[in-house]
């Protein structure tokens, strides 16, 4: 009985580890799939530098190559106010990262062709169907006044996912952009839809690169083709198929307990930081930024990317159908000048919701032709290099501009360890 007993204290205790720190793929030592460990030790002596400098909260990084996890590592705190330190299972606001996960999710509905790239947007949501572009002109007072002219073509499902709409965030500096503020906001999505009808287009669609609120469109158009909450349609067929077992827009009280925190203040400005109550619900389930995820479940995301539609036995989506996704979308009649603004992003053209190396040189990050990434505005970042068998996921809870720094640092300290 006593055995027994023990047996059973011992299957429980490696249980309740399994769920704190269990491995999101099989694993392998770095030297196996060619990397440094001496190499990759500077990726934790980086961020603990600027753990104990004040700089960043905590991070959570996990790194694959040649399909085997290599590095799975937690630094500092998730909740540093509190003093609770950083855990693997760690939940964080993605943002952006969204993107990428509602991608799939509308091309699972291409392969079943319920779905067209090249259909107007205005098939699925009538109301868009006939939106002006917008003309600044100037005013008499100095301030610019806004005229519209008839698009010279629709925007399309590609154009919403490649960020060439016209569909702009709030976050360009003129007056038509300012339009867009507080877009989505608490609305629901037939109430987003009902007011971007009456905004017009920043610019012509299909003309220019402008980061935009093309995939909270999108994720709309998914609620109305399936007849599913944009959050029900990604569980059914990307999270539970790929095993993302903590991937959800709404957190519970219980996984709410893991959300990892920023620093109070941003060490840059010295302003507060705040992020979502992860345990509130929205309106609308946004395709642009809602989303919340944990390095183990983001990096099963990635390695389906890197392994062309498949993990584990399951095929979420064709080879031709993710090659297409994480090909370069822009072609020559497409100004990408706002793509300069983004330090890790210069050099890149853009695909399907991720950003695509065009070639060697020209970026200021390392990287190969053809490596796709994005990230998002709290801190999170992944990447896959193909070339390399490379899926990269770097987790932290840094809303300020110091997320670009980051976005940098990891690529390099990840890439600098390659020694094949």
């Amino acid at each position: 009985m006593r055995i027994r007993c023990l047996v059973c204290l011992l299957l429980l205790v490696v249980g309740v580890s399994d769920t704190t720190s269990a491995q999101p793929l099989p694993g392998a030592k770095p030297e196996a799939v060619g990397l440094s460990p001496e190499r990759l030790a500077r990726i934790g002596q980086a961020l603990q530098r600027d753990i104990d400098g004040g700089q960043l909260p905590g991070a959570v990084v996990a790194i694959a190559r040649k399909g085997k996890l290599v590095y799975f590592e937690a630094f500092g705190f998730r909740d540093k106010a509190a003093g609770e330190a950083m855990r693997k299972d760690a939940v964080f606001n993605i943002n952006s990262m969204t993107k990428p996960l509602v991608a799939v999710g509308a091309l699972t509905l291409v392969e079943e062709d319920r779905l067209l790239l090249n259909d107007p947007v205005g098939k699925y949501l009538p109301a868009l169907a006939k939106m002006k572009v917008a003309v600044l002109r100037s005013g008499g007072s100095g301030e610019p006044t806004i005229e519209t002219e008839p698009a010279r073509r629709a925007p399309t499902i590609q154009d919403l996912m490649r960020h060439t709409a016209g569909v702009t965030n709030g976050s360009e500096a003129n007056a038509v952009s300012r339009l867009y503020l507080g877009l989505p906001g608490e609305r629901s999505g037939a109430e987003f839809i009902e007011k971007l009808a009456t905004l017009p287009l920043q610019y012509q669609p299909g003309t220019k690169w402008g980061y935009s609120l093309g995939f909270d469109v999108l994720g709309v158009v998914i609620e109305n083709l399936t007849r599913k909450t944009l959050g029900q349609h990604l569980s059914e067929r990307v999270f539970a198929p790929l095993g993302m077992v903590d991937t959800a827009f709404q957190l519970s009280a219980t996984n709410a307990k893991r959300h990892a925190k920023p620093l109070p203040t941003d060490p840059d400005t010295g302003n507060a930081q705040r992020v979502r109550d992860p345990q509130l619900p929205t309106k609308l389930e946004c395709g642009g930024g809602c989303a919340y995820s944990t390095a183990s479940d983001y990096l099963r995301f990635a390695q389906m990317l890197l392994n062309k539609g498949t993990l584990d036995g399951t095929r979420l989506l064709g080879r031709k159908t993710i090659e297409h996704m994480a090909a370069d979308q822009i072609g020559p009649e497409v100004d990408v000048e706002a793509l300069r603004n983004y330090p890790n992003i210069n050099g890149y053209g853009f695909g399907l919701g991720v950003a695509v190396r065009r070639g060697t040189g020209v970026a200021g990050i390392m990287g190969s032709p053809g490596d796709f990434h994005w990230g998002g505005a709290g801190g999170t970042y992944f990447w896959v290099d193909p070339k390399e068998e490379l899926a990269v996921v770097f987790m932290a809870a840094t809303p300020g501009a110091a997320r670009l720094h980051y976005r940098q640092t990891i690529t390099s300290l990840v890439l600098q360890a390659i020694v094949d």
